[in-house]
């Protein structure tokens, strides 16, 4: 099993991975099936309007995760990590006055959002909770091609076929071409032994099979600068957040007041705690917001690790750019397992996958270059996730800011916590990791579709809206 560090974090826009990013690539790959032309139709039948409809989860909180948007933005020809945050709000208005989309390369389409964007929550679809479907019609309506995409966590999207495949390789459980292919903690730890590599060095080893050390230090240090560049913005940003309840953006007050303390040398004994909060705060109201931020694993957890890292890099003083990129390099290689033994789809098994996972991961990242073992590591990561066992996902209004804003505050404390408690261990633990992630996973299937991401149950339904 090898999955990328850059297939974790994802530089993309809020409010939420597998809602707002996941649908707008899908909406992408369907205009390049388009573009392809290798499917069968009339002969001399051309493309003329396009239609979606979205399934599920996606359906029951699309419109306030901003999945009407993103699926829009996508057939517009927009992509995650390239759209400009500033601009949305002027092509959505050009689109929805002039009823079509111009996708760059594509003549310009038939798509009317009100009519053409449905939310369908009576049929959900087989394959996974977050299901969507992309029709493209001819003059008469003839549908000429029809897909099929799942947005499946982390703004991850596989066709059907794609799907399909990646339940029957998950079942032969074959390795992959790279030098340490763990598919659990215990073989990552016996490779670690064996080898006498950290496990970043070994995520490192397995980065380097597709890519130079130099293109690898580049990329995980322009995901540092995102994560970095999403703090500083959010802790820049005032004002109520969107969505209509009327949430009042906090970071910049906490951290201002922070750095008032500090300058006096008044005492606070809350301090890292304080500063942990504002950062993780900071980087969830920019996502609530629509801002540019990097999944970690998802957009709603995007908070948690950046804020850990920024905390070690100010209370630790480790700010060796080797530092920056062991902490993703290890929090990918325990992202990676959750994500491949369990999930990381609030729609598929809640919030202990999305935040909970978060906070394994930093955990994870911060054990590593605070100098743990790697026993130390994964006891880091198991503590992490243990503590977020059984956590549903029930955003009020379907919006990613109650409870999410604060959730990401709390597991980044957590994290630092959990690292710091197997440090002063020596690596050896009652309950292993991947008995922890095969219990998220168990808890995840009984859980209620009404706390995975539907907002049908919890705080969603028990707290006023207005």
């Amino acid at each position: 099993m090898f999955l990328s560090v850059f297939e974790l974090y994802k530089i993309g826009i809020g409010p939420s991975s597998s809602h707002t990013m996941g649908p707008m690539s899908a909406a992408v790959r369907f205009l390049h099936e388009i573009q392809k032309g290798d499917w069968p139709r009339p002969a001399g039948a051309e493309v003329k309007r396009l239609s979606a409809s979205l399934h599920g989860s996606l359906a029951y909180t699309g419109v306030g995760h901003g999945t009407d948007r993103a699926v829009i933005l996508g057939l517009a020809g927009h992509e995650p990590d390239r759209v400009d945050p500033d601009a949305i709000e002027g092509v959505l208005s050009l689109i929805k006055a002039n009823q079509s989309v111009s996708p760059p390369g594509h003549p310009s389409y038939d798509f009317d959002p009100d009519s053409d964007l449905v939310m369908d929550r009576e049929n959900p679809l087989p394959g996974h909770a977050n299901g969507m479907t992309f029709n493209a019609h001819d003059s008469d309506g003839r549908m000429l091609l029809r897909r099929i995409y799942y947005s499946i966590g982390g703004g991850f999207v596989v066709s059907e076929d794609e799907l399909e495949k990646a339940k029957a390789a998950t079942a032969k459980t074959k390795p992959s071409d790279v030098p340490y292919p763990f598919r659990s903690a215990d073989e990552m730890l016996k490779m670690a032994k064996k080898s006498g590599l950290s496990i970043a060095a070994m995520k490192r080893a397995n980065e380097e099979v597709g890519r130079s050390r130099e293109q690898l230090d580049a990329e995980l240090d322009a995901v540092w600068e995102a994560m970095d560049g999403c703090i500083e913005r959010g802790l820049r940003g005032e004002g109520i957040l969107p969505g209509g309840l009327k949430i009042k953006r906090r970071a910049r007050q906490v951290h201002d007041k922070l750095e008032a303390d500090w300058q006096s040398n008044k005492p606070n004994p809350m301090l890292a705690n304080d500063w942990l909060a504002a950062y993780a705060m900071a980087v969830n109201e920019e996502n609530a917001a629509g801002g540019r931020v990097v999944t970690a694993p998802t957009n709603g957890a995007a908070g948690v690790v950046p804020a850990v890292m920024k905390y070690m890099t100010r209370f630790h003083e480790l700010t060796r750019p080797e530092d920056i990129r062991n902490f993703l390099l290890t929090s990918a290689a325990i992202g990676g397992l959750i994500k491949h033994n369990a999930s990381i789809s609030g729609a598929e098994v809640g919030c202990q996958g999305e935040v909970g996972s978060a906070a394994a991961m930093a955990a994870a990242g911060l054990a590593e270059v605070l100098g743990g073992t790697p026993e130390q590591v994964e006891n880091a990561a198991e503590i992490a996730l243990e503590h977020h066992l059984g956590m549903t996902c029930d955003p009020v209004a379907g919006l990613v800011q109650v409870p999410c804003i604060e959730r990401n505050a709390l597991a980044a404390v957590k994290a630092v916590t959990a690292a710091s408690l197997a440090l002063k261990g020596d690596g050896t633990h009652f309950v292993p990791l991947d008995a922890c992630v095969e219990t998220m996973r168990q808890t995840g299937l009984d859980m209620s579709h009404k706390y995975k991401e539907t907002s049908l149950g919890g705080l969603a339904v028990n707290v006023p809206e207005c």
